[in-house]
């Protein structure tokens, strides 16, 4: 199995250099024999990727403990179903990953790309082909997943007890492809540059990718919080960790790639601008990598530490230099048609949410490598903790949403005071009412939730009155009735209407932030079978522990009966795992959920006469639409990226 793989890496290296060496010479000469040989060349390397990714799973199933990673990263007491978690347990086996899903996106990136972007494609095919290369490289020569060990052992060490998680199938993979997925649209710009003919035939196939590669990392993210608040312990779901913010910063120069990319579809504007955006994602991207594996920052998401740190940053420094060289060297070719003609216009609107995501991403960047920077300036690792973040991300989070309530509604081009006036009056009437009754019905006095539901409310009540405006329209026009037209006007424009199901989404995100960060209760009590505590409305009595050993764990769950006021709303289980092997204690909280709030309890420890623990309970409110958003994201993305259907002229 080891030979197996190693060879189909050779194999997949060997391809790759044929590959790049094809698509630019093909490019170059204009040859589209080449060009077409470069590109089955591309499908050839992610076939032999995908065999040794498959060969790999096959050695966790057989437990070939022979594989120096197998045996590091798994057991034979470890359940099957995690064989797929265990696979980017670590290093080796999270770039074998990082490979085949770079390699199985170009190639399908490459069978999209409409023939009107000419040379473009295989100038594309090159410049992936080269990252492909770069990550092939690492594989064979630093980091092989398959490296054999002549004295095998009867069983492995296991894989880490906080990656048991039904939340690991999904998160790590979303980020890991997230993070990697910004090579498309980075190439496709690359392209332009390199063959110099920088023109609006890219846009449609960059948008599309960059949505892609935006929705992975929006979904791995809520997922990683989710993963944080279950099992962590500790009742929270973001704290600003160099891991999440790794994954973050990149998401939000996305957030203003794809905002932008539509003003130079629309208008022919921020050329520019749009090369830049996805210049600095990619290159926070290779920062987001470079600091899972292998950086320097301490991270509890940091599951495979290794000496690798400094190739990642050979690799973010090259490509980040190369990349802005040429984006420096083609700018007057960058020039677009038009420039904005007024303040009070759609497209300022757009720049400015553009201005705000970057200033979040670089002060979260900011905190990321100041302890990096303290301590080689002053020999002192000082860290940057959640107040800073919070203090200085917050105030600018608002305004974005802000933003979003109010540029949706300006008209493209210009437009002046009264016009503004005439718009907004209807929102801002409307989010004054709703947030007086809110206020008053919910007792709100703190100064910063009362602006953040200002602004989350008129984001939301201008999505409404567009949805409602726009359907009335239709309605009008066409007769049919409003839930038709309502479906209408979404199939009618699906990148604008999907965009608004994603703001949706955002601002359920924000409203369960407000309610979870500011409204929280909790609580840390023992108890001893039989006895009960309050928090808030609820009543939790602790009715014993059921206890179950297994060859490398011991579970504990501590049963507890909830109360409401007058109603029993029956039993939640606080679950504990004690992995001798690791010296660890894993938790994983009960949780009862609601729309309302979330009733949250870890079972940390228990004393020594077996019947009194120790727990901390916590009620959170409004959670549950954060999770929510989730699925309103995935909904808002396949709209956005639903391809309208070709009208047949007869």
């Amino acid at each position: 199995m080891a030979n197996l793989g190693t060879s189909t890496l050779l194999i997949a290296l060997l391809l790759n250099v044929y590959c790049i060496s094809m698509a630019f010479f093909g490019a170059k000469k204009d040859l589209r024999s080449a060009v077409l040989s470069a590109r089955n060349a591309n499908y050839l390397v992610t076939f032999s990727l995908l065999i040794a990714v498959c060969v790999l799973v096959a050695a966790f199933l057989q437990h070939d403990f022979s594989i120096i990673y197998v045996a590091e990263h798994s057991n034979l007491a470890m359940p099957r179903v995690y064989t797929w978690v265990a696979f980017y347990a670590g290093n080796e086996g999270s770039l074998l990953f990082v490979a085949f899903a770079l390699s199985l996106m170009s190639s399908i990136s490459l069978s999209m790309i409409p023939r009107r972007v000419g040379v473009l494609s295989p100038y594309t095919n090159g410049v992936i082909s080269v990252i492909i290369l770069f990550f092939i490289v690492v594989l064979i020569s630093l980091a092989n997943p398959f490296s054999a060990q002549d004295l095998i052992p009867v069983d492995g060490k296991g894989i880490n007890p906080l990656l048991t998680h039904p939340g690991m199938f999904i998160h790590p993979p979303m980020i890991m492809t997230g993070l990697i997925s910004i090579s498309v649209p980075f190439s496709l710009a690359m392209a332009g540059l390199i063959s110099g003919q920088i023109n609006d035939d890219w846009v449609d196939i960059g948008r599309v990718w960059g949505l892609v590669a935006w929705v992975l990392l929006a979904i791995g993210l809520l997922l990683g919080s989710w993963w944080a608040y279950t099992i962590l312990g500790w009742g929270g779901y973001w704290a600003w960790d160099p891991v999440e913010n790794a994954a973050f910063m990149p998401w939000l120069g996305l957030t203003a790639f794809i905002h932008s990319i539509m003003v130079q579809k629309r208008r022919g504007m921020f050329r520019m601008w749009n090369i830049a955006l996805i210049n600095i994602s990619f290159a926070l991207g290779a920062f987001g990598i470079f600091i899972n594996r292998g950086g320097p920052v301490p991270s509890v998401h940091s599951f495979g530490a290794s000496t690798l740190g400094w190739v990642f940053l050979l690799f973010l420094a090259v490509s980040t230099i190369i990349s802005f060289g040429l984006f420096f060297y083609r700018m007057s070719l960058l020039k677009g048609s038009t420039s904005l003609e007024s303040a009070l216009s759609r497209e300022t609107a757009f720049l400015v949410n553009n201005l705000f995501l970057l200033a979040i991403a670089f002060f979260t960047l900011w905190g990321v490598v100041f302890p990096i920077i303290s301590e080689i300036t002053t020999g002192e690792t000082i860290t940057v903790g959640e107040p800073y973040y919070n203090q200085v991300n917050g105030p600018l989070m608002l305004g974005l949403i802000c933003l979003m309530g109010i540029g949706p509604l300006l008209p493209w081009r210009k437009s002046n005071l009264s016009q503004v006036n005439r718009i907004l009056i209807v929102p801002l009437v409307s989010t004054t009412i709703v947030v007086i009754a809110i206020s008053l019905l919910f007792q709100i006095t703190k100064p910063i939730v009362i602006i953040g539901i200002v602004v989350s409310t008129l984001a939301a009540i201008s999505v409404f009155q567009e949805w409602i405006r726009g359907t009335k329209a239709r309605q009008s026009s066409t007769g049919r009735n409003y839930l038709l037209a309502f479906c209408d006007l979404i199939l009618a424009n699906r990148p604008r209407y999907g965009g608004y199901i994603v703001h949706i989404a955002i601002i359920m995100l924000a409203f369960g932030i407000l309610g979870s960060s500011f409204y929280n209760s909790e609580k840390d009590v023992f108890l001893a079978i039989g006895e009960s505590t309050e928090i808030e409305d609820y009543s939790i009595e602790f009715t014993g522990i059921r206890t179950e050993i297994f060859p490398d764990r011991t579970e504990r769950i501590a049963d507890l009966k909830i109360t409401k006021g007058d109603n029993e709303l029956g039993s939640i289980g606080a679950w504990q795992g004690i992995y001798p092997s690791f010296s660890m204690l894993s938790t994983r909280a009960a949780i009862r959920s609601t729309p309302i709030e979330d009733l949250y309890v870890i079972f940390s420890e228990t004393q020594p006469d077996g019947k009194t623990a120790a727990f901390r309970i916590l009620v959170n409110p409004l959670v549950w639409w954060m999770w929510l958003s989730g699925p309103f994201v995935i909904l808002g993305t396949i709209v956005a990226l639903w391809p309208a259907r070709k009208r047949t002229i007869i």
